[in-house]
């Protein structure tokens, strides 16, 4: 009894972090729109990070619990399988065309800040604040680099606000800021305390719940927007938005928990982050030849997650 209760708790916890992250991206954006900020500003800042925010809850939640390996395990996890399950579902649902730009930067920068990650947290077994600091820096020179290709028509971020989104009360905009982040902080608190008592009970390392369970929960609005996006024949901005996704889990939210308290590293991720790697460069040879991710390159992915998970319930 006491276990169905945790679970019915990591599913709760799960709802209100992927909710609250909805609302309070909602809330921002039409509040930023509103004092007359930039949609370009907003879709590479306030949109961008918001997908980020389930992981940037949960493992920063973790970390002041001492349950590291749930931190490091949610980030690299959600990396995996933002790339794995989730490219791997929905280029096998409909090819995905992927952007020059994507191929040629973003996928070996992603790659580039994943063996950083790795090399910082194999060097001292944790990932210390001067180290939150340089994956801060690191996160700007990324952002600056969003903006000047948004600026020079690389990639479309601009979308302009509807009418009836305008018209909203700043009232409401607020509440819903408020209200999104009462439910990702409580939902993040509410996710690593059944996550942690359920790996427990069946004796499973933080590490396997991170790299599994929580990195699926988290990856949900991802899976949900990516799928959703290939049934209506909208996937060609899937990979751009998984890349840009797995950045900012490393910079952002590793870089921001370390600047609030050291996350220790295990020696035990080096296997993990190599799969990351690996994941990346698998992405990189499906679509360079023909600069789409095809239904064969899918099943590639799909039968690499399966290989990654039998070795990490043996």
């Amino acid at each position: 009894m006491q276990i169905l209760v945790q679970l019915l708790l990591l599913v709760v916890g799960f709802v209100m972090l992927i909710k609250g992250a909805d609302w309070f991206v909602e809330g921002a954006s039409k509040l930023a729109d509103r004092f007359g900020i930039p949609q370009l500003v907003i879709g590479l800042t306030i949109v961008a990070m918001g997908t980020s925010l389930p992981e940037a809850a949960v493992s920063i939640s973790a970390a002041f619990k001492d349950s590291a390996d749930i931190t490091i395990g949610n980030v690299v996890g959600s990396n995996i399988m933002n790339v794995l399950v989730i490219l791997g579902l929905t280029s096998v649902i409909r090819a995905i065309p992927v952007q020059k730009s994507t191929v040629r930067y973003e996928i070996p920068f992603t790659i580039l800040v994943t063996l950083l990650l790795a090399g910082m947290g194999l060097w001292d077994n944790r990932i210390s604040r001067p180290e939150g600091v340089i994956l801060w820096a690191f996160m700007i020179l990324y952002l600056l680099y969003l903006l000047w290709c948004a600026k020079h028509g690389v990639n479309a971020v601009e979308e302009p606000a509807a009418e009836e989104e305008r018209r909203m009360p700043i009232w409401r905009m607020l509440f819903m800021i408020v209200l999104g982040a009462v439910l990702i902080v409580w939902g993040s608190d509410v996710t690593v305390d059944a996550a942690t008592v359920i790996a427990r009970t069946f004796g499973m390392t933080e590490r396997f719940i991170g790299l599994t369970i929580v990195a699926f929960g988290t990856s949900l609005p991802e899976l949900v927007t990516s799928a959703t996006a290939a049934v209506k024949g909208k996937a060609d901005i899937a990979v751009g938005n998984i890349v840009g996704s797995n950045i900012f889990n490393i910079l952002f939210v590793v870089g921001t928990t370390a600047l609030i308290t050291p996350v220790a590293y295990r020696a035990d991720f080096k296997i993990d982050s190599a799969v990351a790697v690996g994941a990346m460069l698998l992405l990189l040879a499906c679509v360079l030849p023909k600069r789409k991710l095809g239904r064969l390159g899918g099943v590639l992915m799909l039968l690499g997650y399966a290989g990654y998970f039998v070795y990490l319930i043996q």
